[in-house]
């Protein structure tokens, strides 16, 4: 079979690279956005809307009682379950098993988190008070869509930036449960909330007592979301929580928790996210005009996702590496440092769902919000691919001369 001249191998690269490795999963949340966007603007709009948000006439839990609640606060619970999964994974004896490990990703995430907020206070302030609850929308790195981005360049980037975006990512995930938890819960329900600590203890009682049969945790994960629910404490956070007690010992090659998470990960990336992304990306933009794109809130966002995001990670890595905190990745180009920083403004699927905890009710403010996400994430992962692509000079296009990751 003749072989294809270079230029036309090169040209056709990134179309091939689309369909393997970590790009897949980014692109679908990418089409699906783009589905969600055109049908919420397309003589469907109504259909759309009623599909998530009309009320259901049937529903096992009376407080889920749209498609769009079922999707945010029961299909996401097992999207931060397998987050706490990898978490805890890598902390035992991944990426960030060692203290030495963790300085770099979590002084850049912390970085990362931190600046965006504060962009996006500087850009809303003399405005509505309550555009301040939104400060934690631009702090979040979206794994999968970041990840994307980078496999459309193949082996081009050095193997340790893949590993830096990627426990970045992790340790930012940490950063937006957190968040979450503490500062988009209002109305704690005090019973509720001690029967679902009941829970928790039983879990850990079972992982002391080295129960090897997976059915009773997941059983009882199913028990503390419900409590969760009611609690008045995001639901989801029980994902998380239900998570970190299961069993994990030594470095066995068929642990309980590697067991769930291969199981579960391709189910998260593939149908969870993206039912998220299409329950939510979708903004009518015939009620909002130009005006509303260039509103105060969609610009702090994009401005927090895109500016606030890569200014946190590389100030980060330059203050660490020149004071010897932390050496920056190994073999890595301050151009390429930089190309990835940007990328780690894309803040698609955890923006969301932080925009929607922080204007509940206000539709509105959480369409801008959208907005704001669709047009920093778009900017970050453009413009951060470009770079890339300009100052990386190891294209894995040539046999022999891919980087490993």
């Amino acid at each position: 079979m003749a072989i294809a001249p270079r230029p036309i191998r090169a040209f056709f690269a990134p179309v091939r690279s689309l369909f393997v490795g970590d790009a897949s999963a980014g692109v679908l949340l990418i089409l699906v956005a783009a589905a969600a966007m055109l049908l919420a603007n397309s003589p469907m709009a109504h259909e759309y809307h009623q599909l998530f948000h009309g009320t259901l006439s049937l529903t096992p839990v009376a407080k889920l009682d749209t498609l769009h609640l079922w999707v945010n606060d029961g299909l996401m619970a097992i999207f931060f379950f397998v987050v706490g999964l990898e978490v805890k994974r890598e902390w035992i004896e991944g990426q960030l098993s060692s203290a030495e490990q963790r300085r770099l990703p979590v002084l850049a995430a912390a970085a990362g988190m931190i600046v965006p907020a504060l962009v996006y206070l500087f850009f809303v302030q003399g405005d509505a008070q309550q555009l301040t609850q939104g400060w934690a929308i631009p702090a979040a790195t979206d794994i999968a869509f970041a990840m994307g981005v980078l496999g459309l360049l193949g082996n081009r980037v050095p193997g340790s930036l893949r590993l830096f975006l990627l426990t970045v990512a992790i340790v930012d995930d940490i950063g937006a449960v957190l968040i979450i938890a503490i500062a988009y819960t209002a109305g704690i329900k005090l019973g509720w909330l001690i029967a679902a600590l009941v829970v928790v203890a039983v879990m850990l009682t079972l992982n002391r007592m080295r129960v090897k049969t997976v059915v009773p945790f997941l059983l009882l994960a199913l028990v503390l979301w419900y409590f969760v629910l009611n609690s008045g404490v995001h639901a989801t956070i029980a994902g998380v929580v239900a998570a970190l007690t299961i069993p994990m010992r030594g470095k066995d090659d068929d642990t309980m928790l590697e067991r769930l998470e291969h199981g579960l990960a391709p189910w998260s990336a593939y149908l969870i996210v993206p039912v998220f992304g299409f329950a939510n990306a979708g903004v009518n933009l015939s009620g909002i005009g130009l005006e509303g794109v260039f509103a105060p809130l969609p610009l702090a966002i994009a401005a927090g996702l895109f500016l606030g995001k890569q200014t946190g990670i590389v100030l980060a890595i330059f203050i660490a590496n020149l004071i010897g905190f932390a050496p920056r990745p190994h073999g890595a180009s301050w151009p390429e440092i930089w190309g990835v920083s940007i990328l780690c403004g894309i803040g698609f699927t955890m923006s969301l769902f932080i925009g929607e905890l922080a204007f509940p009710g206000y539709r509105l403010l959480i369409d801008e919000a959208k907005i704001g996400i669709l047009l920093g994430s778009v900017c970050s992962a453009v413009v951060g691919y470009a770079i890339l692509r300009m100052t990386t000079a190891h294209p894995g296009d040539e046999p022999g001369s891919a980087r490993s990751a």
